[in-house]
């Protein structure tokens, strides 16, 4: 039955495309000039507005704004608010025939994430409390996107993380030729010293074979984690490189089901799984993978939306490490994302925490239900 108090009652869904400072380049989605970014802003029957969103690197932002305001804005309108798992099983099943993962799981999470905004302004809390509550910091690294920056560039740009604070960086690897990866990531580690985290990234560019390589050519660079080494689908392939090598692997934004989660942990021999909430199914979804990686004894990190992660990673006792990203979402919110010796900090916020400029933003606003 309907709590007629938090009813949804209205709903608007906005598009926006967002410039970035610089292109950005990686081994497979190629240059970046911009970020979509999808709001949804859920008002309920009592006053309350639950703001939820997902982001793109640039393509694909249009066909999930459809799908939010053409297919679940009727579905949505008229339901409890605080029914958050019937909603999101629900959507789940309504549109799984043509939408099972992909574009579905980044409408479902710009949903869910609206939900929860709503329920944790309900209770007064910000969202690490509600979440989990274990702790309101996390370990955190800045995550550049940066395979397009020559040798000299690449490096100023690491300077410029560690005069932010942080103590862990990751770069992307995947040139042509993999000794020039070798290079850049060994002049990283000179330049960043012995004491800080360093990962890399190969954005699922290497075949097997390939990654096996270059991971051994990089073992004494005393790397945290090597990312995406190669396609997502390979669980298999997976576990062939990881026992062909030391540096553990990553992988997890590319994977937008728990089932796929599942697979990955069962075949793939992961040393850090990477879920995030724009693809997963949102918050709801988050928390479903976290609870696997507890359950497997594996930590929980991150990929992009980092001033919502930092809530959701740091309300839990296994969490690794939260990625900075380069798509600056939060300079777009009044609560840019903040570094204390080290590790990013939670907001003390009724709600996600997540709470978006008008003025900065709306410059960018391209559709608008």
């Amino acid at each position: 039955m309907t709590n007629e108090v938090t009813r949804i009652e209205a709903i608007n869904v906005e598009y926006y495309q967002v410039p970035l400072a610089e292109v950005l380049s990686d081994a497979k989605h190629g240059d970046h000039t911009h970020f979509e970014l999808i709001l949804m802003r859920i008002r309920t029957a009592d006053g309350y507005e639950g703001v939820g969103y997902t982001y793109t690197g640039g393509k694909g932002g249009r066909a999930i704004y459809s799908l939010l305001n053409d297919e679940m804005k009727p579905l949505l309108l008229g339901k409890d608010a605080a029914d958050i798992m019937a909603i999101w099983d629900e959507m789940q099943w309504h549109f799984h025939y043509v939408g099972r993962g992909g574009l579905l799981s980044f409408a479902i999470s710009a949903v869910d994430i609206a939900l929860w905004d709503i329920k944790c302004k309900n209770l007064d809390l910000p969202l690490w409390k509600v979440a989990g509550g274990h702790s309101n910091t996390v370990n955190c690294y800045a995550g550049g996107i940066d395979l397009n920056f020559d040798q000299p560039k690449l490096l100023n740009n690491i300077k410029s993380y560690l005069e932010r604070g942080f103590e862990a960086v990751k770069i992307k690897v995947g040139k042509a030729d993999y000794k020039e990866d070798v290079r850049r990531v060994e002049a990283v580690r000179e330049l960043i010293g012995q004491d800080r985290i360093f990962m890399v990234d190969a954005n699922y560019s290497m075949t097997k074979a390939q990654a096996i390589r270059f991971s051994n050519a990089i073992t004494h660079c005393d790397i945290k984690w090597f990312e995406e080494p190669t396609i997502p689908d390979d669980y298999q392939g997976y576990a062939d490189i990881a026992d062909a090598t030391s540096i553990p692997l990553a992988m997890g934004e590319n994977l937008h089901t728990i089932h796929e989660f599942t697979y990955a942990i069962q075949q793939s021999k992961l040393g850090f799984l990477q879920p995030d909430a724009s693809n997963i199914g949102g918050i709801t979804g988050f928390l479903m993978v976290a609870q696997l990686a507890y359950a497997n004894n594996l930590p929980v990190c991150s990929h992009g939306m980092h001033e919502l992660h930092v809530s959701l990673l740091a309300s839990q006792p296994h969490s690794g490490y939260l990625e900075v990203h380069s798509f600056p979402i939060d300079e777009y919110t009044t609560t840019p994302l903040k570094i204390v010796n080290g590790k990013a900090v939670a907001p003390n916020i009724a709600g996600t925490g997540v709470v978006f400029d008008d003025a900065l933003l709306t410059p960018h606003l391209k559709m608008s239900s």
